[in-house]
């Protein structure tokens, strides 16, 4: 079981306010034991303490640590059977393997794996919010702990919504390091990596399941630049200024938000974009709203453009 159930959710948030829950409370919601996110309040045995999410989150991430170096020992034995056809495999890709079609998960892990195993200098990648499990939060640190200890650079981007996932906060913690650098911007269009300027992977279906697999040195330097664009106007995963409230009065999220709407954007689309779920979005909108007086979107879109807040350099 990797996802709290709804209602587990809600009483688990409910709890950390007040402190503790009552036990008949926490009935409809097995799985809060399940993920051991109560415990038994030592004043009274009617009632359930929560746990600090921070320490929740370690004991589940601690299992995941202990398959990573069990996974990791197997890596190693595949790579030196491998090994031998290296040197083929470089040789046909230098004449028309530059771009390689990638179908079905396992087929795009595999070659993102052989990928980041052979790469020694920086890997860059972009990673729009989504839904986060054990199994890719595995992955991940599969994949990135290894380059950690060879002394590669990695540098990521999140959209601003990152910055409520705990478990990508936790994940950025674990490999915390002057060589790893995390930073969030408010729109992301779709997945990249990129390792040592020689090789790019970018999906070509919303479900992830064909990705292209890019050597043309041409193509790897033009997404390198889209890259450093894109960096350059993002801010550290640390920093909270994405949701402070500028002077107007509207947060940097809602400038954004704004933005889209007059573009023309469905509420659909706009979340899309900005990586949070669709009530969300609309809460933000409905603050906007009442932030410049508008009694009716059509009338919201006219006080957007009218109000000059695209204007203000956000």
């Amino acid at each position: 079981m990797n996802e709290l159930c709804p209602e587990g959710s809600r009483l688990y948030a409910a709890a950390l306010r007040a402190g503790r829950i009552a036990r008949t409370d926490a009935e409809p919601a097995p799985c809060l034991m399940e993920f051991a996110l109560l415990h038994p309040d030592p004043d009274d045995p009617n009632w359930l303490r929560p746990v600090p999410p921070a320490l929740a989150l370690a004991q589940r991430l601690t299992p995941i640590e202990r398959e990573i170096n069990e996974r990791r020992q197997a890596a190693s034995e595949i790579a030196d059977a491998f090994e031998p056809f290296m040197a083929l495999g470089g040789q046909s890709a230098s004449g028309g393997g530059s771009i390689t079609v990638l179908e079905g998960g396992e087929r795009i892990n595999t070659a993102l794996n052989l990928a980041t195993a052979q790469c020694h200098t920086e890997m860059l990648t972009v990673q729009p919010s989504d839904r986060v499990s054990e199994r890719s939060v595995l992955r991940g640190l599969e994949r990135d702990r290894p380059l950690i200890e060879r002394g590669v650079r990695i540098r990521t981007l999140y959209q601003h919504t990152a910055r409520y996932s705990q478990e990508k906060l936790a994940y950025a913690a674990q490999l915390a390091d002057g060589k790893v650098e995390y930073r969030s911007i408010d729109e992301l269009v779709e997945r990249l990596i990129i390792c040592d300027e020689t090789v790019a992977f970018i999906p070509t279906r919303d479900d992830q399941q064909v990705a292209l697999e890019l050597r043309h040195p041409g193509l790897v330097r033009y997404l390198i630049k889209v890259f450093e664009f894109m960096w350059s106007r993002a801010v550290p995963l640390s920093a909270g200024a994405p949701y402070e409230t500028a002077p107007d009065g509207i947060t940097e999220i809602q400038h954004s938000i704004a933005k889209l709407l007059v573009e023309g954007h469905v509420d659909e689309a706009i979340a899309r974009r900005l990586g949070m779920n669709v009530r969300t979005c609309r809460a933000h909108i409905a603050k906007l709203a009442t932030a410049l007086g508008s009694g009716s979107r059509a009338q919201l879109g006219y006080l957007i453009a009218q109000s000059g807040i695209l204007e203000q350099g956000h």
